[in-house]
């Protein structure tokens, strides 16, 4: 570490609440890093981090009371940008430690969590909080149960990890959205799938969409789930293709024609798209006597960029019961923090490291062909990638990886 201030460089989004005409939706930030660090702090290289419809979620419930993501990291204080103004989008990805004030935590240190578009995070730890597998970053002024976005996991001591630059990606790709979709696939299944005949799930491109279908069809396969439960995609046609390449579904229907393919069974919507046109169409039609019988909707995540109206409610662990209004049915809000703080009481710690470990195991296997990675490095470049992102939408077959380094593969000279 030098003894002179660092510059740092974020990339920062305006927030909903302030965002007017003179505002830039995405802005470069350049800020400075004491040298010296406070007590019990460590500052991190973030290396590179996974870009996804998962962070599209982050930045459209961002100042949303229950979720407040924008809340997690704190935007820099420049001439153009404060935490009042912009936001930092949360981002999973990978890092190094090059300064540490905490006994426990040394310098060198490859790491995992819950990071920042940035090159630089500087962090509080907790010592009293730190264990050869991870450690926490105290956030006091959010809810408790918030507390799995607050590790930061050690990777030496991580049974997950793959030290390879190909482990590393496709970690940073799948892991924040592939446990969603396993605890909410537990939720489901632990309630008998609610009866369910058939599985309605829309935005079927997208990675927590397809990881949510492919656990279903895991425990279809299993013998654990009704092996007739049918498993169906809602999708763009530009995204069809893909979709169906993936057989992950039984069956992909375009959005303009779905009402054509729902029979008459007993359907689980999951609502990863997060629109309110497509949610008052899908609701309408299950209105009808054609189209079956909707026993619940549950909404999974949000892939677009306009955040849907707060219509979903959080879900009632005890009762697990579903609340319908007169004329459209309420969206359950599926938070797998929630629901795991549930699993937690029980299951023992052990058994879900377990199921965990087994179900990453299959993933890395089966997951290799789904999407090909691109890899995007400095600043500027991961600002235009965001940009033409919020213009024409996600191709579904990448999987980004960005880096806020022009090269990432370089350590920083400190």
């Amino acid at each position: 570490m030098t003894s002179t201030a660092i510059t740092n460089l974020s990339l920062c989004f305006s927030r909903p609440s302030v965002q007017s005409d003179t505002h830039d939706k995405a802005v470069i930030a350049s800020s400075s890093i004491p040298a010296h660090l406070p007590p019990n702090h460590i500052l991190i290289q973030v290396d590179r981090f996974g870009f996804s419809a998962n962070n599209i979620t982050y930045q459209a419930l961002g100042e949303q009371p229950h979720f407040r993501y924008y809340d997690f990291h704190a935007a820099p204080e420049t001439d153009t940008v404060s935490s009042k103004t912009h936001g930092l989008i949360p981002v999973w990805g990978f890092g190094s430690i090059i300064a540490s004030s905490v006994s426990k935590i040394i310098p060198g240190e490859r790491i995992y969590g819950y990071l920042a578009p940035t090159r630089y995070l500087l962090v509080p730890v907790s010592p009293s909080d730190v264990n050869k597998h991870a450690f926490y970053v105290p956030r006091l002024h959010l809810p408790a149960d918030r507390r799995p976005y607050n590790q930061i996991i050690r990777c030496a001591g991580d049974p997950e990890y793959t030290p390879s630059a190909l482990g590393e990606d496709l970690t940073m790709l799948y892991r924040p959205l592939f446990w969603t979709a396993y605890w909410f696939e537990d939720w489901i299944f632990s309630v008998g799938y609610r009866g369910a005949t058939a599985f309605l799930v829309s935005s079927a491109s997208a990675k927590t969409a397809f990881c949510a279908a492919y656990l279903i069809g895991k425990r279809r396969a299993g013998g654990e789930a009704n092996s007739n439960v049918k498993i169906i995609g809602l999708t763009s046609k530009k995204n069809m293709a893909f979709t169906k390449g993936l057989s992950l579904y039984d069956e992909v229907v375009e959005y303009g024609s779905f009402t054509s393919a729902l029979g008459r069974e007993k359907w689980v919507y999951i609502d990863v798209a997060g629109s309110d046109d497509l949610n008052k169409r899908v609701f309408a039609h299950f209105q009808t006597l054609a189209s079956g019988e909707l026993i619940t909707s549950v909404a999974l995540g949000m892939t677009t960029l306009a955040p849907a109206s707060e219509k979903a409610t959080s879900l009632d662990w005890n009762t697990n019961t579903f609340e319908a209004s007169s004329e459209i049915p309420q969206l359950e809000q599926f938070f797998m923090v929630e629901w795991l703080n549930v699993r937690k009481h029980q299951l023992s710690l052990k058994e879900i490291f377990d199921r965990q470990h087994r179900a990453w195991a299959d993933l890395m296997v089966d997951c290799v062909l789904w999407v090909r990675l691109e890899r995007v490095s400095g600043a500027d470049s991961v600002k235009r990638a965001y940009e033409k992102i919020a213009s024409t939408g996600f191709s579904p077959d990448v999987g980004f990886i960005w880096s806020m380094w022009d090269d990432e593969t370089a350590a920083a000279k400190l």
